[in-house]
């Protein structure tokens, strides 16, 4: 099981845990006293009731239909451009492409949806006295996938997945709570080392998903496995750049 998602900003793991409250099933009328005086109390507690459902319906990004609020996002079949990823270029090196589209996009009346791919420029291997000719190469690969949901809220969806012990055959190995980012937004870091910032905010649901990837040299397919001291490169350390271009995205996906 995953356990309640820490804490986690830009800079790492914060110190405390992220709550989300819901409805207070204990709240009602008073005991006791006249029944007009129940009665006040009973409308009193209709008022506040009310006046809950208001702040938790638009707290949770809807509108008064009952449909998710865009928040002014975008997402069409050009939307992959906001994928400029300029942290993690400075970190890991520029992509050796500009971002590629898919070919699952949706467009339509409910769900627009865009998912898009890049890579970054490959690089060989040193050993670990720092010679060349190890043979091997390593690279990153990021990709992002961008919802905007017009129909029903994505939001109570969104939060069960934070639960997920596996995405697509790969173990989940632990869920960080990222603050000041959409509504809610958690980091996923998965057992392959590759890492997941997800973010839903108000009808948007975006996820930057950087890997790190190894091949052999081409007379060497056959090998199990790089030599000692070749390991596959630290994730980590990119964990505020992801987070950084992921409110990059966010915020190009909402530009004019």
């Amino acid at each position: 099981m995953i356990s309640e998602p820490e804490l986690v900003g830009e800079d790492g793991p914060g110190s405390s845990s992220d709550v989300v409250s819901g409805f207070d099933a204990e709240q009602g009328p008073a005991a006791g006293g006249r029944r007009w005086h129940g009665a006040l109390w009973g409308v009193a507690g209709a008022l506040t009731a009310s006046a809950v459902w208001a702040a938790a319906v638009f707290g949770y990004g809807l509108g008064g239909d009952g449909k998710p609020d865009s928040r002014g996002y975008r997402v069409a079949s050009d939307s992959c451009a906001a994928m400029e990823l300029k942290a993690l270029s400075k970190a890991v090196g520029r992509p050796a492409s500009e971002p590629a589209t898919e070919l699952d996009g949706i467009e339509h009346p409910a769900l627009h949806r865009i998912s898009c791919t890049a890579n970054f420029t490959a690089a060989v291997l040193k050993m670990p006295g720092g010679e060349e000719g190890s043979g091997w190469a390593t690279g990153y690969h990021a990709s992002l996938t961008a919802e905007l949901h017009k129909e029903t809220d994505p939001r109570p969806e969104f939060e069960a997945s934070s639960t997920l012990t596996e995405v697509d055959g790969t173990g989940v190995d632990r869920v960080e709570r990222v603050p000041d980012l959409g509504d809610l937004a958690y980091l996923l870091v998965m057992e392959d080392e590759s890492m997941s910032v997800r973010v839903v905010d108000g009808g948007a649901v975006v996820t930057l998903t950087l890997a790190s990837w190894m091949s052999p040299p081409d007379m060497d397919q056959g090998r199990a496995g790089p030599p000692d001291g070749l390991d596959r490169p630290e994730m980590l350390a990119y964990r505020a750049d992801l987070i950084s271009d992921t409110r990059a995205v966010m915020k190009a996906l909402k530009a004019d």
